[in-house]
């Protein structure tokens, strides 16, 4: 286009209403749209449109659009902007809006509303000229001494400014190079300036008006930065005094500063710097805490890593470098708290005197690792914090139960954020030494992760030959663990890596039996229950008698926890037979001594059934202690969980009782075994592994072979046991997944008398692997295992020869009350597990020669 030629705005344009600010020629504004008539011009015109007069739009100011297209319009503002859309942005939160960036064109002024709806639009009268400028020197002639004067003021405001600022530099290149008249609007919307004043620069079409207007807006943001600047400048004086009088520090005792914080700070680094001098760290967490003391002090408190550092270094000085607490070695007042402690546990007792006896001999022993393995219940946890109180040590606990990180036994690097240090150092800098007993919980229920192994993390902690420089990710530098005792549990060692078990001495803490249970249960779990509960001895009996009734009955585990529970539901009852008395011995004239007296008789003697609530409603208050008996049982605990079962489920051919070991300690195991006509199949359910079904073929094997030596015949009279018969072999408890080859001799035990329609044993159970040539091979668990037979009132257990070693681990009370088949071979399996022997029948068949 030539220079000089106008451009004209379109006679009528869509208006765009708007409340909120005000565009002036030459400046941007970014303006949300979401009332009805400004959305329908948006859809309409702006998205709609193809040409470049389709994105000419007016902008009228200090107008609002009505929320309802049935509303009239009000009074529109005479003076408007012509403005060009830029940008049209659309968005649906948090309610359906268009944003539009536009750029104002020119001053235009309405002459008629032609139409309102859908949106307005108006025959309009531009009143700015719009012209290809090529010479600003031509306007700066014509505008004399009132542009000049505005000019001056306008390059007076930049300068003030930062030029390094890119924004501010390309604004000082426009007002050379923009042509004066347009500089009062653009240097009003760029200065603070309230939408009234704006509204006043667009309403002034004049433009000598306009500069007149706009030179005091440019004087007051002047004035505004001198005193601005003027602040700064005396804030940074104040500061420079502060540093010159801070090395001085003749701060009278008991003034009020502004500085007093820093110099708290700086007092507090200081502090800092002689607890790491006079703490007994090693020589390499010396060189590193002063290093680190050096970088603080020239660090800006200000920054992030500034409380990093802070809190690295106080807690290198909280950890216990040098600090232990002295053992006690005497061996007989360790052995006393131990029995206090625990009952029966001979195992963990003998290896904790063994270690003392070793210290008063050798002072720098190496802390033991130890791992105690045992069914839940057994008192893994509670052994170890009696080993800390034998010792005189401090004790503390780690939780590794689901523990999927090993940056919960390393710590984390002091380059992450939230770093911290592992479980480890932090239990040491909890107990505050250096030889404290340290419990890992759970070692068997780690688990991998993204994050790494733990269990390979702990190698380093539980490796004697290596913890001595354990080196944690947070600390950096090595720690000494080799005072501290370190001891493990776990439910099973199958879960542990055998790199990790090969650091441990394993220490097996097998199930009670129910001699140990009722020993603990009068010891230790009954004062505790009635403490818990406020009760005394003289307000309720337990028998014996009766404990064994809720061990046989009401529990059936090998360690002691639901025991206690169930004791704990008695005292709970008696609790509140024992307050109901109270409330009612207010009424004595209720109460008769002869009624009481027929109450305790009938308690103790059992002549008639009656709940504890009967006996209580007998005599009020009731009569102490209250006597717990097995119709209390009954009435508090409800029916029997467990009943003995063991003849009842043998009383018919083709069952046996195997023992089987779990995590949970040992079960015994019921075989059942049926035949019916088919196809020689056999059918194996129960939720079996691979070992128990590769034991059930063979069991099946040997049979076959041997049938015509045991005589035994399938339902037609064959010794070929599956011809035309199909075999189902069950193992009840179907939810519970089994496996492992010590069923072997049950399977075979169960399927002969199946065959030979005898039954085996009511009081018979069994365990032991099986070969193909008949022979029966060592299994392990046996304790467990034996102890679970004697728990269901078994009486003969037959075991792999090569298991009677592991009868010496069994109490000899035990021992005593079973009786134990040492079996070599299947004929001395089957010739104990029926009455009358199993004995193979002489052939007397000859063989006849055909030649």
């Amino acid at each position: 286009m030539a220079a000089g030629s106008a451009i004209q705005i379109p006679s009528r344009l869509p208006l765009l209403l708007t409340h909120e600010s005000v565009l002036l020629p030459g400046s941007t504004m970014r303006t949300s749209v979401d009332s009805p008539r400004n959305m329908q011009l948006v859809r309409s015109r702006l998205l709609k449109g193809t040409s470049l007069r389709s994105t000419i739009i007016g902008v009228i100011p200090n107008t609002s659009d009505p929320t309802s297209d049935c509303d009239d319009l009000p009074n529109l503002h005479r003076i408007g902007t012509a403005a060009l859309a830029v940008q049209v942005v659309g968005s649906n939160w948090p309610k359906p809006h268009y944003t539009l960036l536009v750029t104002g064109l020119c001053r235009f002024q309405i002459l008629q509303l032609l139409k309102e709806k859908p949106y307005p639009v108006a025959e309009v009268q531009q009143l700015d000229r719009l012209e290809q400028f090529t010479n600003g020197h031509k306007s700066e002639e014509e505008l004399g001494e009132l542009s000049e004067q505005f000019y001056k003021y306008a390059v007076q405001l930049v300068e003030m400014l930062d030029m390094s600022v890119p924004a501010v530099a390309k604004l000082r290149r426009l007002l050379d190079n923009l042509p004066r008249e347009a500089l009062p609007d653009i240097l009003t919307s760029i200065i603070r300036t309230t939408n009234q004043e704006k509204l006043q620069i667009l309403d002034a079409v004049r433009l000598e008006e306009r500069f007149k207007m706009t030179i005091p807006l440019l004087v007051r943001q002047i004035e505004g930065l001198k005193l601005l600047q003027k602040t700064r400048k005396s804030k940074q004086d104040d500061d420079k005094r502060v540093v010159a009088i801070r090395p001085s520090r003749r701060i009278p005792h008991g003034s009020i500063t502004e500085d007093e914080e820093e110099e708290e700070d700086h007092d507090d680094v200081v502090m800092l710097e002689k607890k790491i001098r006079t703490s007994s760290m090693s020589e390499q967490a010396l060189k590193v805490c002063l290093k680190e003391i050096k970088r603080l002090k020239k660090m800006p408190q200000s920054m992030p890593e500034y409380a990093l550092t802070r809190n690295y270094l106080e807690l290198m000085i909280e950890l216990p470098w040098n600090k232990s607490t002295k053992d006690r070695l005497e061996i007989r007042a360790a052995r006393i708290v131990l029995d206090n402690d625990h009952y029966a546990m001979e195992k963990l007792k003998k290896r904790v005197l063994e270690y003392l006896a070793v210290r008063q001999l050798k002072n720098n022993l190496k802390g033991p690792i130890l791992c105690f393995v045992g069914p839940p219940g057994v008192g893994k946890t509670s052994v170890g914090r009696s080993i800390a109180k034998t010792l005189g040590r401090e004790f503390h606990r780690i939780a590794l139960g689901g523990v999927c990180d090993q940056s919960d036994i390393r710590g984390h690097r002091r380059t992450y954020v939230g770093s911290m240090p592992g479980r480890i150092i932090n239990g040491l800098k909890t107990v505050g030494v250096n030889n404290p007993v340290f419990l890992l919980d759970e070692v068997d229920k780690l688990a991998k992760s993204l994050q790494g192994d733990p269990a390979a993390a702990l190698l380093e902690v539980l490796d004697p030959e290596q913890n001595h420089s354990f080196t944690d990710h947070y600390l950096n530098v090595a720690f000494d663990l080799s005072q501290v005792l370190f001891i493990a549990t776990a439910n099973t060692t199958a879960t542990i890596p055998p790199a990790l078990l090969d650091r441990m001495e394993v220490i097996q803490v097998p199930g009670y039996t129910q001699e140990e249970k009722i020993e603990i249960a009068h010891r230790h779990l009954i004062p505790k229950q009635l403490e818990l509960h406020g009760l005394t001895p003289q307000q309720i009996q337990i028998p014996q008698g009766t404990t064994l009734g809720i061990i046989t009955r009401y529990t059936r585990e090998a360690g002691v926890r639901a025991l206690d529970r169930k004791l704990g539901a008695i005292c709970r009852a008696v609790a509140v037979k024992v307050a109901e008395g109270q409330h009612k011995e207010a009424k004595p004239d209720r109460a008769e001594v002869g009624e009481g007296e027929d109450c305790k008789e009938h308690v103790t003697e059992d002549a008639k059934p009656e709940s504890i609530s009967d006996t209580a409603d007998l005599a009020l208050p009731p009569e102490m202690p209250i006597l717990i008996d097995f119709h209390a049982l009954k009435d508090i605990l409800g029916p029997p969980m467990y009943d003995m079962e063991v003849s009842e489920r043998l009383n018919q051919p083709g069952v046996a009782i195997g023992l089987a070991w779990t995590p949970l300690g040992g079960e015994i195991m019921f075989v059942e075994a049926s035949r019916m006509d088919g196809e020689g199949q056999l059918t194996l359910t129960g939720q079996l592994g691979d070992v128990m079904k590769e034991s059930a073929h063979l069991a099946i094997s040997w049979l076959r072979s041997n049938a015509k030596r045991y005589q035994l015949t399938n339902a037609s009279g064959s010794f070929d046991l599956l011809d035309n018969t199909d075999i189902h072999l069950h193992f009840p408890a179907g939810a519970v997944t089994k496996d492992g080859p010590s069923a072997g001799v049950t399977i075979v035990t169960c399927l002969a008398s199946l065959f030979s329609g005898r039954l085996v044993c009511s009081d018979v159970a069994m365990t032991g692997e099986i070969t193909l040539r008949g022979l029966v091979l060592p299994v392990g668990g046996i304790k467990d295992k034996v102890l679970a037979a004697h728990r269901a009132g078994l009486k003969r257990i037959i075991i792999p020869q090569r298991n009677e070693k592991d009868l010496e681990e069994i109490a000899a009370h035990v021992r005593q009350e079973l009786s134990f088949v040492l079996a070599a071979r299947l004929e001395e399996v089957l010739n104990a597990a029926f009455d009358g022997g199993f004995a193979a029948r002489a052939s007397l068949e000859h063989l006849n020669s055909k030649l």
